[in-house]
Order: structure tokens, then sequence, then C-alpha cells
């Protein structure tokens, strides 16, 4: 009997000590990153895995998981310990709120990390600057010679009558806060037979549809850090009404497996806080246009800013 008390002592103090939070770690042996299953999600995914990884953190690869109610799902159910989410889908996960608050950065952030705690026991560490809202383009030509350079134009265009073909995922199509959204601000309507729709939200696939003219598409799902507008001829149209939520990206880690790892929070911070809108345009590009490999696009991005 006091072997087994002295065994309990010795395992309290060994808790108790600086970095005892080792022992908690090795209940945790692999760290599963997810992610979405679109470009961005993937070189996301890639970051965090490389970064846990060259940090010491066993980490096991579920990157390009599925469409974010998938994810979400899995992170809830612990099929996944990290991955990298959007600060303005706080609409989408959480119902009830100001909608006025998903388009001012800091505040969507502060509500969603607050609102996900409490629901979930999820933390949404460090965002990036960058904004990665839903958008929708056009091509070039298309652009030209009807003058659309907003969504007002491009409402005035439908309902004067122009022919559009729009290549999206489901989530964009059905969501309320996506497409939904801009028909209802600005007055216009797509419907089901004017649109091609993916299952996962890959913009690289309704953008190539929408500049090869692939079955009549014209007008292509987006997301503002896309960097493969410009390199195929794509007009990106301008959101004057603002209706679109700020969408920064963040990693979001479940409690216990932070608890077991708390320098995820160090390590990531300073990743995330170099991904300008610019720097992600420029990355998604390289996936998107170049044909590179995620996982290679990140490691380059990583070693060059001394992050590796």
């Amino acid at each position: 009997m006091r072997k087994y008390y002295f065994v309990l002592i010795a395992v309290f103090l060994l808790m108790s000590v600086p970095g005892g939070h080792q022992v908690q770690a090795e209940q945790h042996k692999n760290v599963t990153v997810g992610s979405k299953i679109d470009t961005e999600g993937a070189l996301l995914g890639q970051m965090i895995f490389l970064m846990l990884e060259k940090n010491g953190i066993a980490v096991q690869d579920k990157t390009e998981f599925g469409p974010t109610p998938i994810v979400r799902k899995a992170i809830i159910a612990g099929e996944i310990d990290i991955y990298p989410e959007y600060t303005g889908n706080g609409a989408f996960f959480f119902s009830g709120q100001d909608p006025d608050i998903w388009k001012n950065g800091d505040q969507g952030y502060q509500k969603v990390k607050e609102l996900d705690y409490e629901n979930n026991r999820l933390i949404w560490l460090t965002p990036a600057p960058a904004d990665n809202t839903w958008a929708l383009a056009v091509r070039g030509d298309v652009a030209e010679n009807n003058d659309l350079k907003t969504l007002v134009d491009f409402a005035r265009f439908i309902n004067d009558g122009g022919e559009v073909k729009l290549a999206a995922c489901e989530e964009f199509v059905t969501r309320q806060d996506a497409l939904p959204a801009f028909q209802k601000a600005y007055g216009f309507s797509i419907e089901e037979s004017e649109m091609i729709v993916f299952s996962g939200c890959n913009t690289a696939q309704t953008e190539k549809a929408a500049a090869r003219g692939t079955s009549g598409v014209n007008t292509a799902m987006a997301f503002g850090t896309d960097g493969a507008l410009s390199a195929l001829g794509l007009t990106l149209l301008e959101d004057v009404k603002g209706v679109q939520p700020v969408y920064a990206p963040t990693p979001v880690v479940r409690k216990d497996v932070l608890d077991a790892y708390p320098q995820m929070e160090e390590i990531l911070a300073p990743v995330f806080k170099a991904l300008s809108q610019e720097n992600l345009q420029r990355l998604n590009s390289q996936i998107a246009i170049g044909g590179r490999n995620p996982r290679e696009v990140a490691k380059e991005f990583l070693a060059e800013n001394n992050f590796l």
C-alpha cells in the first residue's frame, strides 16, 4: 500500500514541475491536422502540419478532408485535432448574432472565438491579416463587353437578359450567407439550370471552367485571396454593398490538444501573421496555376521566412 502511495506522489510531482505538460502530451501521440478540400485549405493545412512536425509534435496528415460541414463535424467529434478555418464562418456556425459583427475583422474574430469555446471547446489561435471572402468573377471578355466591374453591374446584366452560366460548389450555392446573400442584396437570380455545381469548394475548378468556357460557363465562384484570377483573365466583381463577412484564415484547435501542446500558439502565430492578402494570392497561384504540390509551396514559404 505504501509503495502505491509513493508512486502516486511521484506522478503528482512530475505533473507539477515545469514542462510537466509533456506527460499530458504523451496521451496525444499524433496530432491530426485537417483542412478543407480546396487549394488554400490544403496550403494552410500543410503549413500547420510542417510547423508542428518541425517543433517535435507527432502529426498525422488529414488535410483536404472535406467541405466545411464535414470538417466541422470531424473536429467536434475528435476525428481531427486542428485545422484552418475562417472567422466569417461564425455567421454560418452560430445563428442569432448581429450580422454586422462578422463584417468587422476584429469583432468577428473575438465573437467566434468566444462562441466556439463556449459551445464546442474549440480554441481559435492567431488569425492572418488576409481576407478570403466569397466573391464572383466573370470571364474578362464578358466583363469588358458588358462593362461589368461590380455586383451592381452584374445584377443589371442578368436582369437585362444577359446569359450567365455559373460554376460553383454546393456550399456556395446553398449557404444563406454566400450566393443567396448576393442575390438578395443585389436583386438578381441565377437558376439551377444556369449552374454547374461541384462538391468541393475548389476555386481552381470553378475559375478554370469560366476561363475555358467549359459547358458555357462564364462566371465563377471565387475567393478574395485567389491568385489565379488575373492569370486566367477573370474579372473579380466588387461587392460594393459589403454583403460578405471578413474571412480571416485562423488555426482552430481542440482545447484538450492545446492543453497537451500549449506551444502550438507560439509556433503558429508568426506564420499566420505573415499571410497577407498578397502572399496568399501568390502562394495559391503557384498551386492552382503552376500545378505545384501544396506541401512543396508551404515548405518553400516557411523556409524563405525562416520558420523552418
